[in-house]
Protein backbone atom coordinates (compact mmCIF):
# COMPACT_ATOMS: atom_id res chain seq x y z
CA UNK A 1 0.00 0.00 0.00
CA UNK A 2 2.55 2.35 0.58
CA UNK A 3 4.38 1.53 -2.61
CA UNK A 4 0.97 1.71 -4.37
CA UNK A 5 0.75 5.27 -2.20
CA UNK A 6 4.02 6.85 -3.27
CA UNK A 7 3.57 6.21 -7.03
CA UNK A 8 0.05 7.88 -6.98
CA UNK A 9 1.59 10.69 -5.29
CA UNK A 10 4.99 10.71 -7.82
CA UNK A 11 2.47 10.35 -10.50
CA UNK A 12 0.25 13.43 -9.42
CA UNK A 13 3.65 15.45 -9.27
CA UNK A 14 4.09 14.76 -12.52
CA UNK A 15 1.04 15.51 -14.17
CA UNK A 16 0.70 18.83 -12.30
CA UNK A 17 4.13 19.39 -13.24
CA UNK A 18 3.07 18.74 -17.25
CA UNK A 19 -0.18 20.52 -16.51
CA UNK A 20 2.33 23.79 -14.93
CA UNK A 21 4.46 23.43 -17.81
CA UNK A 22 1.24 23.33 -20.57
CA UNK A 23 0.30 26.91 -18.78
CA UNK A 24 3.58 28.26 -19.36
CA UNK A 25 3.87 27.20 -22.64
CA UNK A 26 0.49 29.09 -23.24
CA UNK A 27 1.68 32.40 -21.36
CA UNK A 28 5.17 32.53 -23.33
CA UNK A 29 2.75 32.24 -26.58
CA UNK A 30 0.49 34.77 -24.87
CA UNK A 31 3.53 37.46 -24.21
CA UNK A 32 5.14 36.83 -27.73
CA UNK A 33 1.71 37.83 -30.21
CA UNK A 34 1.46 41.17 -28.37
CA UNK A 35 5.09 41.71 -29.40
CA UNK A 36 4.71 40.81 -32.33
CA UNK A 37 1.79 42.95 -32.93
CA UNK A 38 3.63 45.78 -30.94
CA UNK A 39 6.10 45.59 -33.75
CA UNK A 40 3.91 45.86 -36.39
CA UNK A 41 2.33 48.73 -34.62
CA UNK A 42 5.20 50.81 -34.40
CA UNK A 43 6.07 50.18 -38.13
CA UNK A 44 2.73 51.95 -38.86
CA UNK A 45 3.66 54.78 -36.51
CA UNK A 46 7.04 55.32 -37.85
CA UNK A 47 5.00 55.10 -41.49
CA UNK A 48 2.19 57.63 -39.92
CA UNK A 49 4.82 60.10 -38.70
CA UNK A 50 6.81 60.50 -41.65
CA UNK A 51 3.79 61.44 -43.23
CA UNK A 52 3.08 63.78 -41.09
CA UNK A 53 6.58 64.97 -41.78
CA UNK A 54 6.12 65.18 -44.85
CA UNK A 55 2.71 67.31 -45.08
CA UNK A 56 4.09 69.72 -43.03
CA UNK A 57 1.38 72.00 -42.09
CA UNK A 58 -1.06 70.59 -44.23
CA UNK A 59 -1.68 70.60 -47.45
CA UNK A 60 -4.41 73.43 -47.52
CA UNK A 61 -1.30 75.62 -46.39
CA UNK A 62 0.92 74.24 -48.76
CA UNK A 63 -1.18 74.75 -51.51
CA UNK A 64 -1.27 78.49 -50.17
CA UNK A 65 2.16 78.53 -50.27
CA UNK A 66 2.39 77.66 -54.02
CA UNK A 67 -0.54 80.15 -54.48
CA UNK A 68 2.20 82.87 -53.29
CA UNK A 69 4.60 81.45 -55.93
CA UNK A 70 6.67 80.05 -53.62
CA UNK A 71 7.85 76.54 -53.22
CA UNK A 72 7.51 73.86 -49.90
CA UNK A 73 10.32 73.53 -47.87
CA UNK A 74 11.10 70.29 -49.18
CA UNK A 75 10.18 71.12 -52.77
CA UNK A 76 13.15 73.73 -52.63
CA UNK A 77 15.89 70.75 -51.02
CA UNK A 78 14.51 68.45 -53.84
CA UNK A 79 15.30 70.92 -56.11
CA UNK A 80 19.36 72.28 -54.82
CA UNK A 81 19.96 68.62 -54.12
CA UNK A 82 21.34 66.29 -56.62
CA UNK A 83 17.99 63.64 -57.30
CA UNK A 84 17.55 60.96 -54.80
CA UNK A 85 20.71 62.19 -52.66
CA UNK A 86 18.91 63.92 -49.63
CA UNK A 87 18.91 61.69 -46.39
CA UNK A 88 16.55 63.87 -43.54
CA UNK A 89 17.57 63.89 -40.14
CA UNK A 90 15.38 64.51 -36.58
CA UNK A 91 12.44 64.41 -38.72
CA UNK A 92 10.62 63.19 -35.74
CA UNK A 93 11.51 66.20 -33.47
CA UNK A 94 8.20 67.82 -31.90
CA UNK A 95 8.42 71.34 -29.50
CA UNK A 96 8.60 71.04 -25.93
CA UNK A 97 6.61 74.06 -25.21
CA UNK A 98 3.39 73.86 -23.38
CA UNK A 99 2.33 77.70 -22.75
CA UNK A 100 0.06 79.59 -24.36
CA UNK A 101 -2.08 76.72 -25.54
CA UNK A 102 0.64 74.61 -27.09
CA UNK A 103 0.56 71.33 -25.36
CA UNK A 104 -1.82 69.98 -27.27
CA UNK A 105 -1.72 67.30 -29.86
CA UNK A 106 -3.45 69.49 -32.90
CA UNK A 107 -0.01 71.77 -32.22
CA UNK A 108 2.51 69.80 -32.53
CA UNK A 109 3.77 69.16 -35.61
CA UNK A 110 6.37 66.31 -37.26
CA UNK A 111 9.49 67.97 -37.70
CA UNK A 112 8.47 71.35 -35.80
CA UNK A 113 8.85 73.66 -38.76
CA UNK A 114 12.30 72.65 -40.36
CA UNK A 115 13.50 70.44 -42.41
CA UNK A 116 17.26 69.08 -42.04
CA UNK A 117 19.54 66.71 -43.26
CA UNK A 118 22.35 66.60 -46.14
CA UNK A 119 23.18 65.53 -49.87
CA UNK A 120 24.44 66.48 -53.23
CA UNK A 121 25.27 69.60 -55.22
CA UNK A 122 26.94 67.93 -58.59
CA UNK A 123 28.11 64.84 -57.12
CA UNK A 124 29.60 66.81 -53.66
CA UNK A 125 28.29 66.74 -50.40
CA UNK A 126 26.63 69.65 -48.64
CA UNK A 127 24.38 70.10 -45.54
CA UNK A 128 21.15 72.18 -45.73
CA UNK A 129 18.37 73.28 -43.94
CA UNK A 130 15.29 74.48 -44.58
CA UNK A 131 12.35 76.68 -42.61
CA UNK A 132 8.63 75.50 -42.94
CA UNK A 133 6.42 78.78 -43.31
CA UNK A 134 3.55 76.55 -43.03
CA UNK A 135 4.16 75.18 -39.40
CA UNK A 136 3.57 78.56 -37.01
CA UNK A 137 4.61 80.47 -40.10
CA UNK A 138 8.20 78.82 -39.72
CA UNK A 139 9.08 80.57 -36.52
CA UNK A 140 12.00 79.56 -34.39
CA UNK A 141 11.78 77.37 -31.45
CA UNK A 142 14.28 75.54 -28.68
CA UNK A 143 13.91 72.25 -30.71
CA UNK A 144 13.96 73.99 -34.33
CA UNK A 145 16.91 75.78 -33.32
CA UNK A 146 18.77 72.48 -31.92
CA UNK A 147 17.70 71.09 -35.26
CA UNK A 148 19.74 73.43 -36.97
CA UNK A 149 22.90 73.59 -35.02
CA UNK A 150 22.99 70.06 -35.34
CA UNK A 151 23.22 70.10 -39.24
CA UNK A 152 25.47 73.03 -38.61
CA UNK A 153 27.82 70.98 -36.06
CA UNK A 154 28.10 67.92 -38.33
CA UNK A 155 28.81 70.11 -41.34
CA UNK A 156 31.93 71.28 -39.71
CA UNK A 157 32.99 68.16 -38.54
CA UNK A 158 32.36 66.44 -41.85
CA UNK A 159 34.34 70.17 -43.47
CA UNK A 160 31.61 70.69 -46.19
CA UNK A 161 29.28 73.22 -47.10
CA UNK A 162 25.96 74.02 -45.00
CA UNK A 163 22.87 76.13 -47.26
CA UNK A 164 20.33 77.88 -45.02
CA UNK A 165 16.73 78.37 -46.88
CA UNK A 166 15.23 80.86 -44.72
CA UNK A 167 11.15 81.48 -44.74
CA UNK A 168 10.54 82.40 -41.20
CA UNK A 169 8.11 84.74 -39.24
CA UNK A 170 11.17 85.11 -36.30
CA UNK A 171 11.36 83.64 -32.71
CA UNK A 172 8.33 81.76 -31.61
CA UNK A 173 6.86 84.31 -29.26
CA UNK A 174 5.14 81.23 -27.22
CA UNK A 175 8.81 79.65 -26.30
CA UNK A 176 10.30 83.73 -24.79
CA UNK A 177 13.91 82.93 -24.04
CA UNK A 178 14.25 79.71 -25.13
CA UNK A 179 13.60 80.92 -28.95
CA UNK A 180 15.97 83.92 -28.23
CA UNK A 181 18.36 81.41 -26.73
CA UNK A 182 17.92 79.04 -30.06
CA UNK A 183 19.11 82.21 -32.44
CA UNK A 184 22.01 82.92 -30.30
CA UNK A 185 23.07 79.04 -30.41
CA UNK A 186 23.25 79.25 -34.35
CA UNK A 187 24.78 83.01 -34.60
CA UNK A 188 27.58 80.76 -32.66
CA UNK A 189 28.10 78.37 -35.04
CA UNK A 190 27.75 80.89 -37.63
CA UNK A 191 30.90 82.37 -36.48
CA UNK A 192 33.02 79.39 -35.54
CA UNK A 193 32.28 78.03 -38.92
CA UNK A 194 32.87 81.12 -40.65
CA UNK A 195 36.46 80.68 -43.06
CA UNK A 196 36.46 76.89 -42.38
CA UNK A 197 33.21 75.93 -44.86
CA UNK A 198 31.34 77.54 -47.13
CA UNK A 199 27.94 79.00 -45.64
CA UNK A 200 25.01 79.97 -48.17
CA UNK A 201 21.77 81.51 -47.21
CA UNK A 202 18.70 81.89 -49.29
CA UNK A 203 16.23 84.29 -47.95
CA UNK A 204 12.73 82.79 -49.53
CA UNK A 205 10.24 84.17 -47.81
CA UNK A 206 10.18 87.06 -44.51
CA UNK A 207 13.23 87.56 -42.58
CA UNK A 208 13.04 89.58 -40.01
CA UNK A 209 14.38 90.68 -36.48
CA UNK A 210 17.12 88.42 -34.56
CA UNK A 211 16.57 86.25 -37.31
CA UNK A 212 18.46 88.27 -39.75
CA UNK A 213 21.89 88.42 -38.11
CA UNK A 214 22.31 84.88 -38.80
CA UNK A 215 22.20 85.13 -43.21
CA UNK A 216 24.50 88.51 -42.18
CA UNK A 217 27.47 86.39 -40.84
CA UNK A 218 27.16 83.95 -43.99
CA UNK A 219 29.41 84.55 -46.78
CA UNK A 220 27.11 84.63 -49.18
CA UNK A 221 22.90 85.87 -48.74
CA UNK A 222 20.88 85.75 -51.79
CA UNK A 223 17.11 86.61 -52.22
CA UNK A 224 14.05 86.26 -54.02
CA UNK A 225 12.54 88.89 -55.90
CA UNK A 226 8.64 89.83 -54.73
CA UNK A 227 8.37 86.86 -52.18
CA UNK A 228 11.25 87.90 -49.94
CA UNK A 229 12.12 90.63 -47.26
CA UNK A 230 14.86 91.46 -44.53
CA UNK A 231 14.75 93.75 -42.09
CA UNK A 232 15.66 94.33 -38.27
CA UNK A 233 12.34 96.35 -37.63
CA UNK A 234 9.14 96.51 -39.64
CA UNK A 235 7.52 98.72 -40.79
CA UNK A 236 4.70 99.04 -38.44
CA UNK A 237 7.67 99.50 -35.58
CA UNK A 238 9.16 102.26 -38.54
CA UNK A 239 5.35 104.31 -38.36
CA UNK A 240 5.51 104.45 -34.97
CA UNK A 241 8.68 105.59 -34.09
CA UNK A 242 9.70 107.52 -37.14
CA UNK A 243 6.22 108.44 -38.83
CA UNK A 244 7.70 107.47 -42.23
CA UNK A 245 5.40 105.07 -43.87
CA UNK A 246 7.30 102.05 -45.93
CA UNK A 247 6.11 98.63 -47.29
CA UNK A 248 7.34 95.70 -46.22
CA UNK A 249 9.21 95.77 -50.31
CA UNK A 250 10.82 98.89 -50.42
CA UNK A 251 12.03 98.49 -46.41
CA UNK A 252 13.76 95.40 -47.12
CA UNK A 253 13.09 93.70 -49.77
CA UNK A 254 15.53 92.00 -52.53
CA UNK A 255 15.85 95.54 -54.53
CA UNK A 256 16.84 97.64 -51.53
CA UNK A 257 19.35 94.59 -50.44
CA UNK A 258 21.27 94.21 -53.19
CA UNK A 259 21.46 97.90 -54.48
CA UNK A 260 21.30 100.54 -51.68
CA UNK A 261 22.08 98.22 -48.08
CA UNK A 262 24.45 95.78 -50.12
CA UNK A 263 23.18 93.29 -47.09
CA UNK A 264 22.60 90.37 -50.38
CA UNK A 265 24.83 89.84 -52.69
CA UNK A 266 22.37 88.54 -55.62
CA UNK A 267 18.52 88.44 -56.41
CA UNK A 268 16.75 85.99 -58.42
CA UNK A 269 13.08 86.13 -60.27
CA UNK A 270 11.69 82.83 -58.31
CA UNK A 271 12.52 80.16 -56.09
CA UNK A 272 13.57 77.75 -59.08
CA UNK A 273 16.15 80.22 -60.28
CA UNK A 274 17.65 81.22 -57.11
CA UNK A 275 17.96 77.10 -56.29
CA UNK A 276 19.79 76.06 -59.79
CA UNK A 277 22.51 79.90 -59.32
CA UNK A 278 22.83 78.35 -56.06
CA UNK A 279 24.14 74.82 -57.27
CA UNK A 280 26.39 76.88 -59.81
CA UNK A 281 27.80 78.89 -57.39
CA UNK A 282 28.96 76.16 -55.26
CA UNK A 283 31.07 74.58 -58.30
CA UNK A 284 33.19 77.35 -57.60
CA UNK A 285 33.94 76.89 -54.26
CA UNK A 286 36.17 74.13 -52.02
CA UNK A 287 34.06 71.95 -49.50
CA UNK A 288 35.94 73.86 -46.44
CA UNK A 289 39.70 75.52 -45.66
CA UNK A 290 41.26 72.09 -45.82
CA UNK A 291 40.92 72.17 -50.03
CA UNK A 292 42.45 73.26 -52.99
CA UNK A 293 40.40 75.47 -55.04
CA UNK A 294 38.19 73.22 -57.49
CA UNK A 295 39.35 72.55 -60.70
CA UNK A 296 37.31 70.69 -63.63
CA UNK A 297 37.95 70.18 -67.09
CA UNK A 298 37.44 72.76 -70.12
CA UNK A 299 37.55 72.77 -73.81
CA UNK A 300 39.27 75.62 -73.78
CA UNK A 301 42.82 76.24 -74.40
CA UNK A 302 45.08 77.76 -71.77
CA UNK A 303 47.19 79.40 -74.72
CA UNK A 304 44.30 81.08 -76.32
CA UNK A 305 45.33 84.23 -77.86
CA UNK A 306 42.79 86.81 -77.64
CA UNK A 307 43.83 89.72 -80.38
CA UNK A 308 40.90 91.55 -79.79
CA UNK A 309 42.16 92.45 -75.94
CA UNK A 310 45.11 95.20 -77.90
CA UNK A 311 42.58 97.53 -78.70
CA UNK A 312 40.35 96.93 -76.17
CA UNK A 313 41.77 99.82 -74.29
CA UNK A 314 40.79 103.44 -75.74
CA UNK A 315 43.62 105.69 -76.72
CA UNK A 316 41.53 108.46 -74.65
CA UNK A 317 42.53 108.05 -70.90
CA UNK A 318 39.57 109.61 -70.35
CA UNK A 319 37.14 107.58 -72.51
CA UNK A 320 35.36 104.95 -70.41
CA UNK A 321 35.06 100.97 -71.60
CA UNK A 322 33.78 98.01 -70.07
CA UNK A 323 35.80 96.02 -67.55
CA UNK A 324 33.30 92.51 -67.94
CA UNK A 325 34.30 92.56 -71.69
CA UNK A 326 37.78 91.79 -70.62
CA UNK A 327 36.77 89.50 -68.09
CA UNK A 328 34.87 87.65 -70.37
CA UNK A 329 37.14 87.49 -73.17
CA UNK A 330 40.12 86.14 -70.34
CA UNK A 331 38.31 83.35 -68.68
CA UNK A 332 37.01 79.66 -69.96
CA UNK A 333 34.29 79.82 -71.65
CA UNK A 334 33.09 83.45 -70.79
CA UNK A 335 31.72 81.91 -68.06
CA UNK A 336 31.60 84.51 -64.82
CA UNK A 337 29.40 83.77 -61.62
CA UNK A 338 29.43 87.56 -60.75
CA UNK A 339 28.93 88.38 -56.92
CA UNK A 340 26.95 91.74 -56.06
CA UNK A 341 26.77 92.67 -59.07
CA UNK A 342 23.56 95.71 -58.61
CA UNK A 343 25.66 96.78 -55.63
CA UNK A 344 28.95 99.38 -56.11
CA UNK A 345 29.31 98.68 -59.63
CA UNK A 346 32.62 100.85 -59.76
CA UNK A 347 34.65 97.58 -58.84
CA UNK A 348 33.48 93.78 -60.21
CA UNK A 349 33.78 91.01 -58.61
CA UNK A 350 33.17 87.56 -59.09
CA UNK A 351 34.12 83.97 -59.77
CA UNK A 352 35.43 82.67 -63.24
CA UNK A 353 37.97 79.78 -64.11
CA UNK A 354 41.20 79.85 -65.88
CA UNK A 355 42.55 76.24 -67.50
CA UNK A 356 39.89 74.73 -65.43
CA UNK A 357 41.02 76.08 -61.67
CA UNK A 358 38.09 78.61 -59.88
CA UNK A 359 39.55 82.21 -58.82
CA UNK A 360 38.24 84.98 -57.48
CA UNK A 361 38.29 88.01 -59.93
CA UNK A 362 38.50 91.57 -58.88
CA UNK A 363 38.41 94.64 -61.08
CA UNK A 364 37.87 98.23 -61.01
CA UNK A 365 34.78 99.29 -63.37
CA UNK A 366 35.47 102.36 -65.88
CA UNK A 367 31.87 102.49 -67.00
CA UNK A 368 31.04 103.63 -63.43
CA UNK A 369 32.19 106.24 -61.71
CA UNK A 370 35.59 106.27 -64.01
CA UNK A 371 36.44 103.18 -61.78
CA UNK A 372 37.15 105.40 -58.74
CA UNK A 373 37.25 103.61 -55.61
CA UNK A 374 34.58 104.53 -52.85
CA UNK A 375 33.31 103.33 -49.64
CA UNK A 376 30.56 100.98 -50.77
CA UNK A 377 33.04 99.70 -53.60
CA UNK A 378 36.27 99.32 -50.89
CA UNK A 379 34.00 97.32 -48.13
CA UNK A 380 32.42 94.97 -51.12
CA UNK A 381 36.29 94.46 -52.73
CA UNK A 382 37.51 93.62 -49.40
CA UNK A 383 34.84 91.19 -47.99
CA UNK A 384 35.39 89.35 -51.52
CA UNK A 385 39.06 88.95 -51.12
CA UNK A 386 39.00 88.04 -47.95
CA UNK A 387 36.72 85.11 -49.00
CA UNK A 388 38.71 84.23 -51.30
CA UNK A 389 41.57 83.85 -49.22
CA UNK A 390 40.23 82.13 -46.47
CA UNK A 391 38.85 79.83 -49.01
CA UNK A 392 42.34 78.96 -50.68
CA UNK A 393 41.10 80.96 -54.29
CA UNK A 394 43.66 82.69 -56.17
CA UNK A 395 42.83 86.26 -56.83
CA UNK A 396 43.16 87.63 -60.09
CA UNK A 397 43.09 91.81 -60.05
CA UNK A 398 42.20 94.01 -62.99
CA UNK A 399 43.36 97.52 -62.50
CA UNK A 400 42.08 100.62 -63.71
CA UNK A 401 41.78 103.02 -61.20
CA UNK A 402 42.25 107.08 -60.78
CA UNK A 403 42.23 106.96 -57.43
CA UNK A 404 39.72 106.93 -54.41
CA UNK A 405 36.02 109.33 -55.10
CA UNK A 406 36.84 112.99 -53.57
CA UNK A 407 34.23 114.32 -52.33
CA UNK A 408 32.63 115.76 -48.44
CA UNK A 409 30.28 113.00 -48.32
CA UNK A 410 33.22 110.17 -48.86
CA UNK A 411 35.15 111.83 -46.10
CA UNK A 412 32.42 112.41 -43.31
CA UNK A 413 31.98 108.91 -44.61
CA UNK A 414 34.82 107.40 -42.96
CA UNK A 415 36.59 106.69 -47.10
CA UNK A 416 40.15 106.38 -44.98
CA UNK A 417 38.56 103.86 -42.78
CA UNK A 418 36.50 101.96 -45.26
CA UNK A 419 39.28 102.26 -47.37
CA UNK A 420 42.15 100.92 -45.14
CA UNK A 421 39.54 97.89 -45.38
CA UNK A 422 40.53 96.65 -48.62
CA UNK A 423 44.32 97.74 -48.41
CA UNK A 424 44.25 95.23 -45.22
CA UNK A 425 42.30 92.61 -46.88
CA UNK A 426 45.10 92.73 -50.35
CA UNK A 427 47.98 92.85 -47.79
CA UNK A 428 46.65 89.89 -45.35
CA UNK A 429 45.86 87.30 -48.13
CA UNK A 430 48.15 84.27 -48.68
CA UNK A 431 46.71 82.78 -51.42
CA UNK A 432 48.09 83.45 -54.90
CA UNK A 433 47.78 87.48 -56.21
CA UNK A 434 48.08 88.00 -60.00
CA UNK A 435 47.36 91.73 -60.67
CA UNK A 436 47.10 93.25 -64.52
CA UNK A 437 47.20 97.20 -64.51
CA UNK A 438 45.36 98.06 -67.97
CA UNK A 439 45.52 101.46 -67.76
CA UNK A 440 45.35 103.74 -64.75
CA UNK A 441 46.54 103.15 -61.62
CA UNK A 442 47.05 106.48 -59.62
CA UNK A 443 47.85 107.36 -55.90
CA UNK A 444 47.41 105.45 -53.24
CA UNK A 445 44.65 103.41 -55.39
CA UNK A 446 47.43 102.20 -57.20
CA UNK A 447 48.99 100.61 -53.83
CA UNK A 448 45.90 99.20 -52.71
CA UNK A 449 44.37 97.21 -55.71
CA UNK A 450 46.73 94.18 -55.03
CA UNK A 451 50.45 95.88 -55.61
CA UNK A 452 53.37 94.21 -55.45
CA UNK A 453 54.22 96.13 -52.28
CA UNK A 454 51.36 94.14 -50.85
CA UNK A 455 53.39 90.94 -51.43
CA UNK A 456 51.62 90.62 -54.79
CA UNK A 457 52.90 87.44 -56.78
CA UNK A 458 52.76 88.10 -60.64
CA UNK A 459 52.20 92.10 -61.17
CA UNK A 460 51.75 92.75 -65.20
CA UNK A 461 51.06 95.98 -66.90
CA UNK A 462 49.73 96.58 -70.43
CA UNK A 463 51.67 98.82 -72.74
CA UNK A 464 48.40 101.40 -71.81
CA UNK A 465 49.36 101.42 -68.32
CA UNK A 466 49.64 104.53 -66.41
CA UNK A 467 51.21 104.37 -62.98
CA UNK A 468 51.87 107.22 -60.99
CA UNK A 469 50.58 109.67 -57.83
CA UNK A 470 48.26 111.45 -60.39
CA UNK A 471 47.03 112.55 -63.52
CA UNK A 472 49.49 114.28 -66.20
CA UNK A 473 46.99 117.54 -65.66
CA UNK A 474 46.62 117.53 -62.36
CA UNK A 475 50.32 116.58 -61.10
CA UNK A 476 51.53 119.20 -63.87
CA UNK A 477 49.13 121.74 -62.68
CA UNK A 478 50.22 122.10 -58.93
CA UNK A 479 54.24 121.11 -59.82
CA UNK A 480 54.63 123.93 -62.42
CA UNK A 481 52.10 126.28 -60.96
CA UNK A 482 51.94 129.70 -62.84
CA UNK A 483 53.98 128.68 -65.38
CA UNK A 484 52.50 128.80 -69.33
CA UNK A 485 53.59 125.93 -71.52
CA UNK A 486 51.49 123.19 -69.86
CA UNK A 487 51.30 121.31 -72.80
CA UNK A 488 54.77 120.90 -73.16
CA UNK A 489 54.99 120.12 -69.52
CA UNK A 490 52.06 117.58 -69.35
CA UNK A 491 53.76 115.57 -72.30
CA UNK A 492 57.19 115.68 -70.41
CA UNK A 493 55.48 114.34 -67.81
CA UNK A 494 53.71 111.84 -69.63
CA UNK A 495 56.78 111.00 -70.52
CA UNK A 496 58.17 110.41 -67.53
CA UNK A 497 55.30 108.56 -65.19
CA UNK A 498 52.08 108.19 -67.38
CA UNK A 499 53.81 104.95 -68.60
CA UNK A 500 54.68 101.85 -67.52
CA UNK A 501 58.43 101.91 -67.72
CA UNK A 502 59.10 103.49 -64.65
CA UNK A 503 57.56 100.85 -62.56
CA UNK A 504 59.07 98.15 -64.64
CA UNK A 505 62.63 99.39 -64.57
CA UNK A 506 62.09 99.64 -60.73
CA UNK A 507 60.44 96.08 -60.67
CA UNK A 508 57.55 96.68 -59.35
CA UNK A 509 55.85 95.43 -62.23
CA UNK A 510 57.20 91.76 -63.48
CA UNK A 511 56.81 92.28 -67.30
CA UNK A 512 54.80 94.51 -69.98
CA UNK A 513 52.01 92.34 -71.69
CA UNK A 514 50.40 92.16 -74.67
CA UNK A 515 46.79 92.43 -73.84
CA UNK A 516 46.41 88.93 -76.32
CA UNK A 517 48.68 87.18 -74.31
CA UNK A 518 47.04 88.12 -71.03
CA UNK A 519 45.02 84.56 -70.59
CA UNK A 520 47.69 82.54 -71.29
CA UNK A 521 50.07 84.36 -68.54
CA UNK A 522 48.06 83.91 -65.73
CA UNK A 523 47.01 80.21 -66.23
CA UNK A 524 50.72 79.43 -66.68
CA UNK A 525 51.29 82.04 -62.98
CA UNK A 526 48.33 79.86 -61.67
CA UNK A 527 50.40 76.20 -62.50
CA UNK A 528 53.25 77.66 -61.31
CA UNK A 529 52.23 78.85 -58.35
CA UNK A 530 49.78 76.30 -57.29
CA UNK A 531 51.69 75.02 -54.44
CA UNK A 532 52.42 78.59 -52.80
CA UNK A 533 53.21 78.73 -49.11
CA UNK A 534 53.12 81.66 -47.14
CA UNK A 535 52.20 82.91 -44.05
CA UNK A 536 51.31 85.34 -41.73
CA UNK A 537 52.94 86.25 -38.52
CA UNK A 538 51.73 84.01 -35.28
CA UNK A 539 48.48 86.17 -33.54
CA UNK A 540 45.41 85.20 -32.19
CA UNK A 541 43.76 87.79 -35.16
CA UNK A 542 44.14 90.89 -36.53
CA UNK A 543 42.71 94.07 -35.99
CA UNK A 544 40.98 95.28 -39.40
CA UNK A 545 39.32 98.86 -39.68
CA UNK A 546 35.50 97.47 -39.31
Amino acid sequence: KTVAMLRLCKGARMLQGVRGLHTNVHALRAEATPAWLNQKMVNERIASERKQALLGGGEKRQEAQNKRGKLTARERINLLLDSGSFRETDAFVTHKCTDFGMGTEQDRFTGDGVVTGYGRVNGRPVYVFSQDFTVFGGSLSATNAQKICKVMDQAMLAGVPVVGLNDSGGARIQEGVDALAGYADIFQRNVEASGVIPQLSLIMGPCAGGAVYSPAITDFTMMVKDTSFMFVTGPDVVKSVTNEEVTSQELGGSKTHTTKSGVAHLAFENDVDALHRTRELLSFLPSSNREASPKRSTTDPYNRLIPSLDTIVPPESTAAYDIKDVILKLVDEENFFEIHPDFAKNIVVGFARFNGKAVGVVANQPTVKSGCLDIDSSVKGARFVRFCDAFNLPIVTLVDVPGFLPGVGQEFGGIIRHGAKLLYAYAEATVPKITIITRKAYGGAYDVMSSKHLKGDRNYAWPTAEIAVMGAKGAVAIIFKGKQNLVELENEYIEKFANPFPAARKGFVDDILQPRETRMRICEDLEYLANKKRSNPPKKHGNIPL
